[in-house]
């Protein structure tokens, strides 16, 4: 507050109380009891309300910044708690100890399990949106390069042990608690399924391709797994490295084109 009340001062002119702007100063003073928002005498009334509105903006950020960061090690705290013990047999007072938060500041922040659960899917599967320096596809050319790249995107993401962990984890609890699989589907694998559905539909926009864009992401997303995902949830199979998952999604790029040939370029029959 010190640098504060300079660049106040500084810009504020001063003029003296007179008795009841004195008393209005007292007043307001023990009306707010804010120790941080120290104003000093001499000053208008719209100043002392500037003022005070400042300071209670500055500290509404500060708290809302630690807010964030709580929040943060509760998710973190929760996701940990969810592969050691299973999201089932994971408590709430255990999350809460390990984020080092009471149970109703970890209600507050965040909320119940399942509530927890969602949010710690959610924010990985921001990851898998389409990236914004993606341009839409206006030729053959372009259409491979940007399945290619949101592929190679896709493969590293999904082939994160974190992210592995999640779906070993829906597998897991998938009789007694089916809401992990549930969550899994409609906010992380569907953000990739979307963001194919996206670049399907601009290629078709664009007359690159025909069909149904949401048949056409399945088809992509086929020849981009194949059975790497099992074999990595079988652990048979170790992550894919950096130019591997970029050779396949080449592949992958070229053999759907392959089977989507633009009329003009299909083989005479």
């Amino acid at each position: 507050m010190t640098e504060l009340f300079l660049l106040w001062y500084q810009q504020v002119p001063h003029v003296n109380l007179d008795a009841a702007s004195y008393g209005w100063l007292q007043r307001n003073s023990a009306s707010h009891a804010n120790p941080d928002c120290v104003v000093p005498l001499g000053t208008t009334r719209s100043s002392k309300e500037r003022v005070i509105a400042t300071a209670s903006m500055s500290k509404r950020r500060q708290q809302s910044g630690d807010q964030t960061v709580v929040r943060k090690r509760i998710l973190e705290a929760a996701f940990a708690a969810f592969m050691k013990s299973g999201y089932a047999t994971a408590s709430t007072l255990e999350i809460a100890t390990s984020a080092r938060v009471s149970k109703r500041e970890l209600y507050a922040l965040v909320g119940n399990k399942q509530k927890m659960l969602i949010a710690c899917i959610r924010e990985r599967a921001k990851r898998l949106e389409v990236p914004a320096h993606l341009p839409a596809p206006r030729d053959r050319e372009s259409l491979a390069r940007v399945l290619a790249s949101f592929g190679t995107k896709l493969v590293r993401e999904v082939s994160d042990p974190t992210v592995i962990g999640v779906f070993r984890l829906a597998i897991a609890e998938a009789v007694h608690a089916p809401e992990v699989a549930r969550a899994l589907d409609s906010t992380g694998r569907e953000a990739s399924r979307a963001a194919l559905r996206k670049i399907m539909a601009q290629a078709q926009a664009s007359g690159l391709l025909t069909g149904h864009p949401a048949e056409l992401a399945g088809q992509f997303a086929g020849l981009l797994w194949r059975d790497l995902m099992v074999s990595l949830l079988l652990g048979v199979a170790k992550r894919p490295k950096p130019r591997e998952s970029a050779r396949r999604a080449r592949d992958a790029a070229a053999a759907f084109l392959q089977l989507h040939p633009l009329q003009n370029d299909a083989p005479a029959t």
